[in-house]
């Protein structure tokens, strides 16, 4: 099948390169700002963890810089600029940006399918010092800062194809304009063999960062009354529903934990039905265990979120399980951003 794919993935290829092309030679317009503006995007079609690592992001900057997250807001029903507030649903939003607001509600959180005024809109009346874009990475009409370009450890972007052949929604010479490549979802210890292994196939410029990043899991949240008053510890078997790009790692910690896992995945960003929901329940009552409870990711929560149907789950123990960044050189990849913040003029004489 890949094999009869290919010829679209060159048409496909030769239209992105042009398209390249006309921003290299600046026939097509890169606008820039002066203010800090870091991308976090991959060359793939999903699947890398840009949400967790823009989390991480937040995590570094939100105590010392008035910061924001810019996202398109894939899903939602409104359109324009729409800065988040304690109204919002995941139909104003999206799911991420959603998540993002209501994690980190302290920050401001935006969407814009055009993200060039999106950012002017946040930089000047929203007032903020710091963008993080979730998701630009092939977005060339601004030129941000600090380009950060993740491709999973066990999925690198050299050894996959173009979309229709394979999962690659850019080309793979596009990884020239990232400033940081992470390698994302790697194993928590890879001797310096295998690390070299990974970087000889990215064939990284003499200015590119390197790093490595791995996925831990965080305690679970309840997503319901009966589940703030039961103990997680004490379940022996559970159900999990996520609708997320590449869920195997989260299956496979799961599948260590509990002694039957019953698995449901829907498509990436899928938003439930009442269907959806009867479902889930109906499977879940055939999971055996006296103790057992349903998991979802933050991400599906999300969507759930101030949804019609969140209430059929009352008579269950309804779960979130947040997932956590980790970097195998994290200070030195923590400086490399705090670096380049400082460094604006807009910020210098702070330091």
């Amino acid at each position: 099948m890949r094999v009869l794919l290919l010829p679209i993935s060159l048409i496909y290829h030769i239209v992105l390169t042009i398209r390249h092309k006309l921003y290299d030679w600046h026939l097509l317009k890169s606008n820039c700002f002066a203010e800090p503006v870091i991308c976090v995007g991959n060359l793939n079609l999903g699947g890398t963890g840009k949400t967790p690592h823009t989390e991480y992001l937040i995590e570094l900057l939100k105590n010392d810089f008035r910061l924001a997250t810019l996202s398109s807001g894939y899903g939602r029903k409104t359109k324009g600029f729409r800065l988040a507030d304690a109204l919002c649903t995941y139909e104003d939003l999206g799911d991420e940006p959603l998540q993002y607001f209501t994690k980190y509600p302290d920050i401001q959180v935006a969407v814009d399918k055009n993200r060039i005024e999106g950012v002017t809109n946040l930089l000047g009346k929203q007032k903020v010092e710091v963008i993080l874009l979730d998701d630009a990475f092939q977005y060339r009409s601004i030129n941000a800062g600090l380009n950060i370009l993740l491709t999973d450890y066990q999925h690198l972007y050299p050894d996959d194809f173009l979309f229709p052949a394979g999962t690659l929604r850019d080309i793979k010479s596009a990884a020239k304009r990232a400033d940081i490549i992470v390698v994302s979802k790697s194993p928590k210890t890879l001797d310096k063999e295998k690390k070299q292994q990974v970087i000889n196939k990215l064939k990284p410029s003499v200015e590119q960062k390197v790093f490595f990043s791995y996925l831990e899991y965080d305690d679970l949240k309840p997503l319901n009354a009966n589940a703030k008053q039961f103990d997680t510890n004490a379940a022996d078997s559970a159900l999990l529903f996520c609708g997320i790009a590449h869920p195997n790692p989260l299956i496979d910690k799961l599948k260590e934990q509990y002694k039957q896992l019953e698995v449901m995945t829907f498509a990436d960003h899928h938003p439930y039905t009442e269907n959806d929901v009867k479902t889930i329940l109906k499977r879940f009552e055939n999971v055996n265990g006296e103790k057992k409870i349903i998991i979802t990711t933050e991400k599906d929560a999300a969507r759930l979120t101030n949804s019609p149907y969140l209430c059929q789950f009352e008579s269950t123990y309804l779960y979130a399980l947040p997932v956590v960044v980790r970097f195998l050189e994290e200070e030195k990849f923590n400086n490399e951003i705090l670096s380049y913040v400082r460094k604006n003029p807009h910020h210098s004489w702070l330091y």
